[in-house]
């Protein structure tokens, strides 16, 4: 089993080595603290319960654009875990350029994410810094993975423009791509199906309490796995946890039953959750540098 989507953030006593994103000299309290604790060792010990092997860490926001922590983690635990880092698009073309070159060739990262939320204001990820980026991760063999957190609409003339402009760069749609299992002929769910029209496309079925109308085990999301394993193929769909946020809901044991009880566990078949909990995740983030 590989996690393909959790995050982990520095104890807070350790904040003056790996400091939250905002952390100001001398103040008392930092709004970018985490609200759990989110540390490695507590979720190598979630992943040793769940039998889980690696996972996929993705630079969290409260570190903001410091990759210190996960840089750490990276050195600590190498065999556990993948990680995809935070692009930044506030610091000029170049500088996000060369923050992306430097950890994926000397940190080891694997992946990149693109946060809408972090381009300056009035700015698209179209933009000459985006793009910039976009296509650096294609020429180092790293895919680009998509947080549409406000809804995939926002944001899919975008994602399309850049898939379009930089075929050899893959891209991942995290989270169902944010679409609400609740109503699954929605706009949001068309466009989502329309993108595995593009082969370098892959698509997260990760934190299901994100996209569920339905308390767990979220079977009104069982359907849309079904569909996205059918459109995509088991090659292209990752399953993730989205820990430890996931800690706040059902909790990561139950996270991985969640497609494995009672009639759950009719939804994909043995040869598919091989792909969608681990061989595809191994396929995409498993390369040399």
């Amino acid at each position: 089993r590989v996690d393909a989507h959790v995050h982990v953030w520095a104890p807070k006593e350790k904040a003056n080595v790996f400091p939250y994103a905002g952390s100001l000299q001398g103040a008392k309290t930092n709004a970018n603290e985490p609200p759990m604790p989110g540390f490695a060792r507590l979720l190598l010990d979630e992943m040793s319960r769940a039998n889980v092997s690696k996972s996929v860490i993705i630079q969290p926001g409260n570190h903001g654009f410091d990759h210190s922590y996960v840089n750490s983690v990276l050195e600590e635990h190498p065999d556990s875990f993948y990680a995809m880092l935070l692009a930044d698009p506030t610091s000029g073309e170049q500088n996000g350029v060369s923050q992306l070159e430097e950890l994926v060739t000397k940190n080891q990262y694997r992946g990149v994410r693109f946060n809408p939320y972090l381009w300056p204001e009035g700015e698209k990820m179209t933009n000459a810094v985006g793009r910039a980026m976009y296509s650096k991760a294609g020429e180092l063999g790293v895919p680009v993975g998509h947080m549409p957190f406000k809804g995939l609409l926002l944001h899919i003339d975008e994602i399309r423009t850049l898939l379009d402009a930089y075929p050899q760069t893959k891209c991942i749609i995290d989270h169902f791509g944010f679409c609400k299992c609740s109503d699954p002929d929605s706009e949001e769910w068309r466009q989502l199906l329309k993108l595995s029209e593009y082969e370098q496309v892959y698509v997260k079925c990760s934190a299901f309490f994100r996209v569920s109308a339905e308390p767990y085990p979220y079977l009104d999301a069982w359907g849309q796995v079904r569909r996205l394993v059918d459109t995509f193929g088991k090659q292209r769909v990752m399953y993730g946890t989205d820990w430890p946020w996931v800690s706040e809901k059902e909790g990561y044991q139950n996270a991985w039953r969640i497609l494995e009880e009672g009639e759950g566990a009719q939804v994909l078949s043995a040869e598919e959750k091989e792909w969608v909990y681990g061989k595809t995740a191994v396929s995409l983030f498993e390369h040399q540098q």
